[in-house]
């Protein structure tokens, strides 16, 4: 069986890796789709995040689906043959988080393809998986796999939905057009929003955005007053979703808003110095949002009923034999959005 596995900054190897048959209460699974996230590339192009290093060799990838290959004693909710998203988030149950009803904040997270812990939780992009059976989701009949490699940030954008609160008419503001920031005005727009704009510095990946149902896009490179005219009387959006993880995208943001607006900070980066006055003045309301816990059954669900079409984030298919390419591939924003492996 092969692997993709990160060793260092700049050094991704795909290598052998082994696949052993399922014990009770596991499966094993032929990984067919594997999305390269964001993450991902932090390992790639830097080692790691923040104060997030790779310390020994790790197999990257957590946005996969495929087919169950064999399965363990105990095992009855899937049989070998039925393809299924893996869901990464496995939270412990027993800890104070997890039994407060707050499992996304899980004290023993195993999270795939993860170096916060060590030994590092090892990821999903190899050939062959075997893993807890609870990871494994089946897919309803006519999902196809490569859309099922979607559950994973979707799921991230449904939570931020959540967090936002009723979307039904609302006016939507999008800052950053990666694949999060393009999905959740995808889900912005599935929840009812009369109005969604996106934003990003170039004007590239906007395109896609256009594609997955924003009304207007602005490139702020070219014309960085653009958002200018939303700030008239005292704002216009009701809800933002700051999914570049830039301070300044987040200042921008809180111009538009108008009284009594929810802010979701979906993208992660560095800190932020806030004009405190017009959050308070405004009462606007300023909301984190971290991972996802139920709403990966509720992608799978949503992605196999077609109410939300994916396909325009997917720029190519690289095989996984080629995944340096592909890695240098997903992260030229000008060339790509979403790149997959096909094992």
């Amino acid at each position: 069986m092969t692997a993709v596995v990160i060793h260092a900054a700049h050094d991704l190897r795909v290598e052998p890796h082994e696949a052993p048959d399922p014990g009770p209460g596991e499966v094993r699974i032929r990984i067919q789709r594997g999305g390269i996230c964001g993450s991902d590339l932090h390992y790639y192009h830097a080692g790691g995040f923040g104060t997030v290093r790779v310390r020994q060799p790790m197999v990257l990838g957590h946005e996969v689906a495929g087919v169950v290959d064999a399965v363990g004693a105990g095992v009855t909710h899937v049989t070998p043959g039925d393809a299924v998203a893996v869901n990464p988030s496995l939270p412990c149950g027993t800890c104070a988080q997890c039994l407060a009803g707050r499992p996304i904040h899980c004290l023993d997270m195993r999270f795939l393809g993860s170096a916060m812990r060590m030994p590092h939780v090892q990821g999903a992009f190899r050939s062959r998986y075997t893993c807890e059976a609870a990871r494994a989701v089946k897919l309803p009949a006519g999902l196809a796999v490569e859309r099922a490699a979607f559950a994973e940030p979707l799921s991230v954008c449904l939570h931020a939905g959540a967090q936002a609160g009723p979307l039904l008419g609302a006016r939507v503001l999008v800052t950053g057009s990666g694949p999060i920031g393009v999905l959740c005005a995808a889900v912005a727009r599935l929840g009812g929003a009369r109005e969604v704009v996106v934003t990003d510095l170039v004007a590239a990946p906007l395109a896609v955005a256009r594609a997955m149902g924003a009304d207007r896009t602005h490139a702020l490179r070219d014309d960085p007053d653009a958002l200018a005219p939303y700030a008239a009387g005292k704002g216009h959006f009701d809800v933002a979703f700051e999914a570049s993880g830039s301070g300044a995208a987040l200042v921008g943001a809180l111009a538009v808003m108008r009284p009594g607006g929810t802010i979701v900070q979906v993208g992660v980066g560095g800190d932020a110095a806030l004009p405190l006055s017009a959050v308070v003045a405004r009462e606007i309301a300023l909301r984190g949002s971290f991972r996802f816990h139920a709403e990966f059954g509720n992608a799978v669900e949503v992605l196999a009923s077609g109410r939300l079409d994916p396909s325009p984030l997917l720029s190519e298919v690289v095989p996984a034999a080629e995944a340096v390419r592909a890695f240098d591939l997903a992260g030229d924003r000008t060339r790509a959005m979403k790149v997959q492996l096909a094992f």
